[in-house]
């Protein structure tokens, strides 16, 4: 579903003059920063741009056409010689007693976007400097921001929820995934296996990663399809969730627990790859076999398209496997930061 930025004109992308009506070269100016900003998130990013301005009277005596439209020609164009083309640019003409159902903040030039299998609202801002354009977000149930463009910028790019839903299901599994990477740490697991729900809970709570996961697997069997469809599951949504991976850190960690230190190197580079150096001197743990661990973590590599270097030092099997987890969620949290300033896709090959 796309997402989009309903963008205000006046006060937002120009200077809003005393009268209200940018009608003369002099009162034509554009906001600090907004050309910028515009640019950067038309380059990187795929939200829609959808200009929503209210021109009181536009047409009328009050504010003839010929005084609005050079300088709305100017403003296109000057923003598309940088790259800024808007999809769709709406203008409400009214009058504000004419209570007219069109004009801002109410929705009778926006229905098109009201179709959720077409357009994320939740996923998307108004930005605008009146408090239309607050009520209007309210409305459309979309997210507020001032035109700080510097701060849009920022918003837009990192803070964007990135989030998946997986089901699957097969003869011996089926598995429920929901995970959001912009989380705050909450889980909520349930696979049948305790110690497997606990480990689990490490990845949400140390990675920042609200994780819901159900799974119905055939313990009457043995844990491993449960453990290694729960792995293939989780990295398919840890794959849908990163997205393009632009602005992503990429890499990331070393975790000290008691007598035990437990390093994850990890890198989101597109080729599912592990390396294992860890021993155990117990079979189970939990009621786990040890050697299920490794078949963990290289199922969830390969789903992920993640390489994962994890080695562990340390006496207690129980503490070792699980400062591998918490180590892997450190690792995890590190290298799916975004930052605003570098947005670009973190390889010279420019896939990933």
């Amino acid at each position: 579903m796309k997402k989009i930025l309903f963008i205000d004109r006046d006060g937002t992308l120009l200077r809003e003059p005393a009268d209200e009506q940018i009608d003369a070269l002099e009162k034509f100016a554009f906001v600090d920063g907004c050309i910028t900003a515009l640019a950067f998130i038309r380059r990187h990013t795929e939200y829609l741009l959808v200009m929503v301005s209210n021109q009181d009277g536009l047409g009328t005596p009050l504010f003839p056409e010929e005084d609005f439209l050079p300088f709305q020609r100017l403003l296109l164009e000057t923003l598309r010689g940088e790259g800024i083309v808007f999809d769709a640019v709406h203008i409400d003409r009214s009058l504000p007693e004419d209570n007219a159902p069109t004009r801002k903040p109410q929705l009778g030039m926006l229905q098109e976007y009201l179709d959720e299998t077409k357009y994320d609202l939740k996923g998307s801002y108004v930005i605008g400097d009146r408090d239309s354009d607050r009520e209007l977000a309210k409305k459309l149930g979309c997210g507020f921001l001032l035109p700080d463009w510097e701060h849009v910028r920022s918003v837009v790019c990192t803070t964007g929820m990135r989030t998946a839903d997986i089901r699957r299901t097969t003869g011996e599994t089926d598995i429920a995934v929901a995970l959001n990477l912009d989380g705050s740490g909450t889980a909520d697991i349930a696979t049948g296996i305790g110690f497997f729900d606990h480990m689990l809970c490490q990845i949400a709570r140390h990675g920042n990663i609200d994780l819901t996961l159900r799974c119905k697997g055939d313990l009457d069997v043995d844990e491993h399809h449960t453990i290694e469809d729960t792995a293939i599951t989780l990295g398919e949504a840890l794959g849908k969730a990163l997205g393009d991976k632009r602005g992503i850190e990429r890499y990331g960690f070393v975790l000290p627990m008691d007598d035990c230190a437990a390093e994850v190197a990890i890198d989101f580079g597109g080729r599912g790859w592990l390396v294992w150096d860890v021993d155990f001197s117990r079979e189970t743990v939990g009621g786990v076999p040890t050697e299920m661990w490794k078949h963990f973590f290289k199922s969830l590599s390969d789903s992920a398209r993640m390489n994962l270097h994890i080695s562990a030092r340390g006496e207690n099997n129980h503490h070792k496997i699980e400062s591998i987890f918490k180590a892997f969620a450190r690792a995890v949290k590190m290298a799916v930061r975004r930052d605003a300033d570098h947005f670009t896709l973190p390889s010279s090959k420019g896939l990933l």
